[in-house]
């Protein structure tokens, strides 16, 4: 509104000057009137445009000594050029009013499907934090969301391969397809597998979606990690949660395995996306998460403010550069919770396979 209010006052000003010349110096403008109507046309209303084009007509008939042809001539030359203002100010307007209508339309449909997660989830606490490279766009490449199983909270960290509309169309694919699964699948490798199959034709040749999921239960949380960044466990030290088998991302033949990490209370976990990794800084340094810094931030009681602190240092690393990639930061944090648990949560960790036993 503002800008529309700087530009009737430029035009009408620049009307005024244009008649001054015309009426009160007597020379003549040879059309200089239109100024009017010209600037109206690129912001302003129909309507308004109209009044300045009649202006124009009236000043070039009022300016003339004496009515003559070449005279007409130029009065119906500005009255043409008025009335293409007019129909062009007409046609913009509509345009932005339909255009409006999409953004509003596009705007919902992102907020519906970047919905944001509760600060709860079963027995665990949450704090996110999610950037879109595109200022434009609510929901980019990242993708996260939450479900609340029968077995306990289950986490959902996507980032799909490029940027733009292409991304934002198989980033929504994902989230359909986990909301459709996640609740009622109990196991989280035969979940990534069915969001390999429901994506698949969603995906090019050479697209692909990397993907975390964790299942998180009493003191321990289950990850399966396909191509995505390993999570970073916080703790007197800070642990990154390398898979013991990487599997490659959806899209590429993933091969899931269910990870087994202790996770007490107290501990917390972050899941993030390359976003943070790829940050640099002018000499083309990336983020390190191994940092004392990093670790001092993510241990702040509140883990909003640790979500902050973990920025902060993200901006002063990038000298507040604008980010290059999507970033979704995710921390976890698990409370006291009941310590009922299913059988297969309750085995003796020493009776578990090699391969199944979480990671100290």
């Amino acid at each position: 509104m503002g800008t529309r209010r700087k530009w009737l006052a430029a035009a009408a000003g620049a009307e005024a000057v244009a008649a001054s010349v015309e009426l009160l110096a007597h020379v003549p403008s040879y059309g200089l009137p239109l100024i009017g109507p010209l600037l109206a046309v690129h912001r302003l209303s129909a309507r308004v445009t109209a009044a300045l084009g009649a202006v124009a007509v009236t000043v070039t008939l009022l300016g003339a000594s004496s009515v003559r042809p070449s005279t007409l001539g130029v009065a119906l030359n500005v009255a043409a050029v008025s009335l293409w203002a007019v129909l062009t100010a007409h046609t913009r307007a509509r345009a932005e009013r339909a255009l409006d209508d999409v953004t509003r339309i596009a705007v919902t449909a992102q907020e519906a499907l970047a919905r944001p997660l509760p600060d709860r989830v079963g027995h665990v606490d949450l704090a996110v934090h999610t950037r879109s490279c595109d200022p434009h766009a609510l929901l980019g490449g990242d993708v996260h969301d939450a479900v609340l199983t029968a077995a306990g909270p289950r986490l959902l960290l996507a980032d799909v391969k490029g940027h733009g509309a292409q991304a934002m169309r198989v980033a929504a694919a994902v989230l359909a397809a986990f909301r459709r699964t996640a609740a009622t699948e109990p196991d989280p490798v035969r979940l990534a597998h069915a969001l390999d199959d429901r994506l698949r034709p969603e995906l090019g040749p050479e697209d692909f979606v990397t993907l975390l999921l964790a299942d998180f239960h009493p003191g321990e949380v289950r990850i399966v990690n396909c191509g995505h960044p390993a999570p970073l466990r916080t703790g007197r030290r800070l642990c990154l949660l390398t898979p013991p088998r990487p599997s490659p991302p959806l899209g590429l033949c993933p091969a899931p395995y269910a990870q087994r990490v202790h996770l007490p209370v107290g501990q917390r976990l972050l899941l993030y996306t390359d976003g943070l990794t790829d940050a640099r800084d002018a000499d083309r340094v990336p983020f390190r998460l191994d940092a004392p810094p990093v670790r001092a931030a993510l241990a702040e009681p509140a883990l909003p403010d640790a979500l902050d602190g973990l920025t902060g240092l993200v901006r002063r690393h990038t000298g507040d550069a604008p980010l290059a990639d999507d970033l979704t930061l995710v921390l976890v944090q698990p409370t006291r919770a009941p310590t009922v648990a299913a059988p297969e949560q309750e085995q003796d960790p020493g009776s578990w396979p090699r391969s199944a036993r979480p990671s100290a």
